[in-house]
């Protein structure tokens, strides 16, 4: 006998939505659920196209020049993120080819790969905003704040 809604415990009314759930993804499975997929955002096909800098110019804060980096993936979205402390677009630029080709959703694996470029100077300016931009594309893609 199964009880009425109001009378429902805690097990019964997981049991009852785990069945429920179950049920239709089944359903979902058989009926179109691949007609709702975007093509446009596997996170998994996405790859690293090009890396671009621009230089923005002096800031009115005393934390020297600022540049903006762009990181464009085969799937059209983009990541930005920023330089400052007077760092130049060599910095960034520097890492293109390490980054070229490679998943971005991948934050953790490529931050490993370019922070020995880094250091405590300007240079570490330049890996802040590449892994700024990761994140971006990162939240872009899964559809979720970064933040």
């Amino acid at each position: 006998m199964t009880p009425s809604p109001l009378n429902m415990g805690r097990r019964s009314f997981v049991s009852s939505a785990a069945s429920a759930l179950t049920a239709g993804l089944v359903a979902d499975d058989e009926g179109g659920a691949a007609q709702n997929v975007n093509a446009n955002s596997r996170p998994s096909d996405l790859k690293i196209t090009d890396l671009r800098v621009t230089h923005l110019g002096p800031s009115p804060e005393p934390i020297g020049n600022i540049s903006l980096i762009r990181i464009d993936t085969n799937q059209g979205i983009y990541g930005l993120g920023e330089t400052y402390t007077g760092s130049s677009a060599t910095y960034p630029l520097f890492l293109k080819s390490r980054l070229l080709g490679e998943n971005p959703c991948d934050v953790d694996r490529l931050f490993r790969k370019i922070k020995q470029f880094g250091g405590h100077g300007r240079q570490a300016s330049g890996v802040a905003g590449v892994e700024m931009a990761l994140w971006d594309i990162a939240g872009k893609a899964y559809g979720v704040p970064v933040y």
